[in-house]
């Protein structure tokens, strides 16, 4: 079990560092090589289900969240905004 949510993890990071888009890798890569690795099992879910969004949608959910409402992601979202000093 552990070995699964450690590949997990790793995945997910790498997943969140190699976007397609410089922009991405960075907001998204930082953001899990800090937090990943401390996330439930349950908030990793929702953060690999974040990680399958296109990056136009994920960076408008990050970027301007007037214009496009994060749903189900958020908790997720709203955390990585504080990250990256997008909200106080």
């Amino acid at each position: 079990m552990t070995d699964d949510l450690d590949w997990r993890r790793r995945r997910a990071t790498y997943r969140a560092q190699h976007r397609g888009t410089k922009e991405m890798d960075w907001i998204l890569g930082r953001f899990a090589d800090a937090t990943v690795g401390r996330l439930s099992t349950n908030r990793l879910g929702v953060f690999e289900r974040m990680l399958s969004l296109p990056d136009p949608d994920l960076q408008d959910m990050i970027l301007h969240p007037e214009l496009k409402p994060a749903g189900e992601f958020a908790e997720l979202v709203a955390e990585l905004r504080v990250f990256h000093g997008l909200d106080p």
